[in-house]
């Protein structure tokens, strides 16, 4: 029998998704993530691992890059967030420690970090109530990353697609905190459907 303590909890204890035609969101329980940096003078050659791994570069900009089965962030200057659906067990920590060693610094995320996606026509809207940035298509588009917050809680945001889709990652234990402030910000799309 699994103990209590050890079991698999959400990080958000009152969340409630919104599926309407304006506006959806949710959270993303399925991820693995994993952040890393770079060592002294390892750049290049942790660039180079990354390519020979994965197929794509690693963004030099606050920009989201995407392979087969992989996304890339950009979260500082030579620091990244890789995030993956965990599938089969599937552990980005245990992935890229082997695959880095000696290039960067591995810490796994994905149970410090929850992640919720916001999507459709009023998304922008609803995160301009709390978010600080420029969200119109012309300085927030596909694949831009902002670290920022949202309301009084600190993210990292980035943009997916047109759609627009965008994902937030926050730390867990601002997960409620999060969720509450989100409600609020949609209550007028939510009672309205």
């Amino acid at each position: 029998m699994v103990s209590q303590m050890m079991a698999a909890r959400s990080a958000f204890t009152e969340w409630k998704p919104l599926n309407t035609f304006e506006l959806a969101f949710d959270v993303r329980e399925t991820l693995t993530l994993a952040s890393f940096a770079a060592a002294e003078g390892k750049k290049e050659a942790l660039q180079a691992a990354i390519q020979h791994g994965y197929g794509i570069d690693l963004p030099e900009s606050p920009r989201r890059v995407e392979g087969k089965d992989i996304s890339f962030i950009w979260s500082g200057p030579d620091q990244w967030i890789a995030i993956a659906e965990r599938g089969e067990s599937r552990d980005l920590e245990v992935e890229l420690t082997p695959a880095l060693a000696g290039l960067a610094s591995v810490v796994d995320q994905s149970d410090a970090r929850a992640v919720v996606r916001i999507s459709g026509r009023r998304a922008r809207d609803v995160l301009a109530k709390g978010v600080p940035i420029d969200l119109h298509p012309r300085a927030f588009r596909a694949n831009s990353v902002a670290i920022t917050h949202a309301s009084h809680i600190g993210v990292i945001l980035w943009q997916i697609d047109d759609a627009p889709t965008y994902e937030i990652a926050m730390f867990r234990s601002f997960a409620d905190s999060f969720a509450h402030w989100l409600a609020h910000a949609s209550a007028e799309l939510a009672n309205n459907p």
